[in-house]
């Protein structure tokens, strides 16, 4: 008995064939024939000028004809294989068949060859987008398949349509004869030479640990910026439109559409997902490290759904894997890094009182770092939520706002932000120790505050941490402010008499004017070369102290300046506005210039 050609895929008696189900001799006789009229017109090793013709390019009519020929002498071949008879005839229809199968590999090539531009698979996932089947049945006349694309289609759009149905055609044909590893095998070198190719011309190279530590800042942060771009590229236009013309191509066979795509891209996929984890390893001290890593976790979880309906077969189970394996990584290191900023502000050490009580550098590089962790509170979230930092606490609701107000994505998020926000409060609270006068640690806490919550309205934090955390601070900064008045002007407001009354004597009133020139002269020359950076705190400050003092001052100067001489009145109501509006701006003075002159030139802001 001669055996013919069962490749991956055995002869099947349902497979399309025009032969009766019970053929004559003579019937299988004729099919016989007529296929090798045409197979051998079309034989590659014949010597005529049409061997080296395209047969689906020259004559789509007669290379519809040819696969119907072929598909008739498979049936007639497993028909003389079930009946056990007409060896000769069988050794003539396997020799035919082997011939039609160059002839079909060839043309399966020259199709993918020349059509590269057309099934790149950026178009290939644009054109089958709308029309998942865009199946162009050999069958039909070319002008039903053109109908069938629309009018709305360009003409690329037409040929490329065309050569996905040939394609298809010829891989079903070569797959129901028993040759479709072979078919296969053509499909897979091609296409992988295409797949890779579109990876390099996006910028992805053969990503190594050893070339990533080597990376200076620069270019890794240029690499990292690139491979953001590209991936989304890769999985929903590169192996997004792969997939689809492998499935649509190989559409008769899961197991052989399966195989070719995960041979074509694992290699490329796996490396293309590997990035972020080789990033995440890398332990490099780069401050904007986490920012970076969560760009990367923030790409891969938005592709996670197109990663697992792309390849979503057990045999590209290993790029699942990997993409997984980069998030999972990255997730840890952005865990690391946030536990590790929580512990550097607990343990700064600066013994070096801020002058004026001005902002903390501490706070300063704090807020600008958590403002931009803001900006990644989705992400952030899904991190926290996964990978939560050790030292993560709960916060009871109140805390925040109405929970409703907060959503749930960013919870996790809102928490660890609030918490690390305390840290820095508490930090604060202890750099605020390190002032000598009591007056001036208010006004650094004051200070201190009102920056952190300045940063926290001009950013995403301020939707994250809520309006009744905002509202809590604020009150807290009003506290610091009557602490620091209280305590600072004090000694200036209790020189002057509660009630200004002309019972008072000579002698007392020239008392109180010394009591109250030198304890303002005491707080002026002190205070003016304090700071409040904030100009609406500074003023509210002023306007405050102004209030308290100005009407009373001016109410007992008016009453018993002209009884004195200008030795103990030396300092007029104007010039005491005049005077409080120079505050809080660092401005350094000797006490030698407020005694200078009783006249200040400046303009009065808190009269």
């Amino acid at each position: 008995m001669v055996s013919f050609h069962t490749s991956n895929n055995t002869l099947s008696p349902t497979s399309t064939s025009s032969l009766p189900t019970s053929p004559t001799s003579s019937m299988v006789e004729q099919t016989i024939q007529n296929a090798e009229s045409i197979i051998k017109k079309w034989d590659l090793n014949s010597s005529s000028l049409i061997s080296i013709t395209p047969l689906f390019h020259r004559n789509r009519k007669e290379a519809k004809e040819y696969l119907k020929c072929v598909m008739d002498l498979r049936g007639t071949m497993h028909f003389l294989v079930s009946q056990n008879s007409a060896p000769h005839k069988l050794v003539i229809a396997q020799t035919l068949m082997q011939i039609a199968m160059k002839r079909l590999e060839k043309e399966f090539y020259q199709i993918l060859s020349s059509n590269r531009e057309r099934l790149d698979p950026e178009s290939v996932s644009t054109s089958l987008s709308s029309d998942g089947s865009a199946s162009f049945d050999v069958e039909e006349d070319e002008a039903d398949q053109l109908k069938i694309a629309g009018e709305s289609i360009s003409e690329v759009e037409r040929v490329s349509a065309l050569a996905m149905a040939d394609l298809k055609a010829i891989a079903e044909c070569m797959s129901s004869s028993g040759y479709g590893k072979e078919c296969a095998h053509i499909y897979k070198l091609f296409r992988k030479s295409i797949v890779d190719r579109g990876l390099y011309l996006l910028g992805i190279e053969k990503f190594k640990s050893s070339l990533i530590i080597k990376m200076d800042r620069e270019y890794l942060h240029l690499t990292i910026k690139n491979w953001l771009n590209a991936v989304k590229i890769a999985v929903k236009s590169l192996f997004n439109g792969e997939k689809i013309l492998c499935d649509h191509v190989f559409s008769a066979s899961q197991t052989i559409r399966d195989a070719c795509f995960a041979e074509i891209t694992t290699e490329g996929a796996k490396n293309l997902f590997k990035l972020p984890e080789l990033i995440a390893k890398n332990k490099n001290s780069q401050p904007d490290r986490i920012f970076r890593l969560l760009e990367l976790h923030g790409a891969i979880s938005e592709l996670r759904p197109d990663i697992e309906s792309i390849f979503n077969v057990e045999l590209t189970s290993a790029i699942k894997l990997q993409a997984l394996s980069s998030l999972q990584e990255v997730g840890g290191s952005v865990k690391t890094l946030l536990t590790n900023f929580g512990s550097s502000i607990r343990k700064d050490s600066s013994k070096t009182p801020v002058p004026g009580g001005g902002i903390h550098p501490l706070a300063q590089s704090t807020m600008s770092y958590l403002s931009s962790l803001s900006d990644y509170d989705r992400i952030l979230s899904d991190i926290i939520s996964i990978h939560p930092p050790i030292d993560n606490v709960l916060f009871p609701e109140s805390y925040f706002n109405d929970p409703t107000v907060i959503e749930a994505p960013k919870q996790a998020a809102s928490v660890h932000l609030a918490w690390l926000i305390l840290i820095l409060l508490c930090k604060i609270d202890s750099k605020a120790q390190l002032y000598e006068d009591l007056s001036l640690s208010y006004l650094f806490l004051a200070n201190n505050l009102q920056f952190i919550i300045n940063q926290v309205q001009t950013s995403t934090l301020k939707h994250l941490l809520g309006h009744q955390w905002l509202f809590r601070h604020t009150q807290k900064i009003k506290q610091y402010a009557l602490s620091y008045e209280s305590v600072a002007w004090n000694r200036v407001f209790e020189s002057l008499p509660e009630r200004t009354t002309s019972e008072l004597s000579y002698e007392a009133v020239k008392d109180c004017f010394k009591r109250f020139n030198a304890a303002f002269e005491q707080v002026y020359v002190k205070q003016i070369s304090w700071i409040v950076p904030d100009g609406k705190l500074r003023d509210e400050l002023k306007v405050s102290i102004a209030g308290k003092l100005v009407p009373v001052y001016r109410e007992f100067y008016e009453t018993f300046s002209t009884k004195l001489n200008a030795d103990f009145v030396r300092i007029s109501p104007d010039d005491l506005g005049n005077y409080l509006s120079d505050l809080f701006h660092g401005t350094r003075i000797s006490s030698s210039s407020l005694l200078s002159s009783s006249s200040h030139s400046k303009g009065c802001l808190l009269r």
